[in-house]
């Protein structure tokens, strides 16, 4: 990802995401502290199809939507996955995987013991079939009250 394609990935997070809202400034925040973890997936034509933000955090932590970060946090112990999104044009086309496996690679290599994230919209099922298991905590489940109802966080060990 560049700073060339925060106008499309904003576009594509009011589509893909249209009850968790983040503006292109967070998206531009995330690209700033950790470009390593920020991708756009393209089409043939080189359109912006989709995108994964992730970067360094807290076990058992998730920021909260739509805000910006001053720092990663110095004491962050895993890679925290905070957006994977598909066009519905190219959702089922079998993007997901390699992206997710790539980011699980990198985080590997650079030494993360592990992939975090909060799955919205029922997409639990969708995670665990990539390798992520739900972690319940009740500190957890209070901060995942804003992502929406049947928000999960989850984990997979590098």
């Amino acid at each position: 990802m560049a700073a060339a394609d925060l106008d499309a990935v904003a576009a594509l997070a009011l589509v893909a995401f249209p009850d968790h809202y983040e503006g292109r400034a967070c998206f531009a925040n995330r690209l700033a502290l950790h470009p390593t973890g920020c991708f756009v997936l393209a089409d043939e034509a080189g359109a912006v199809r989709g995108y994964m933000v992730a970067y360094p955090w807290r076990a058992g932590e998730a920021p909260a939507l739509n805000t910006l970060v001053d720092d990663l946090p110095a004491d962050a112990d895993l890679l925290y996955l905070h957006d994977l999104a598909l066009h519905p044009d190219v959702r089922g086309r079998g993007w997901s995987r390699p992206a997710v496996e790539r980011l699980a690679d990198d985080a590997r290599e650079a030494g993360w013991p592990a992939l975090a994230l909060v799955a919205v919209n029922d997409a639990a099922p969708f995670w665990a079939r990539h390798g992520f298991a739900v972690e319940e905590s009740p500190a957890m489940t209070r901060k995942l009250a804003s992502y929406g109802p049947g928000a999960r966080y989850m984990v997979r060990p590098l």
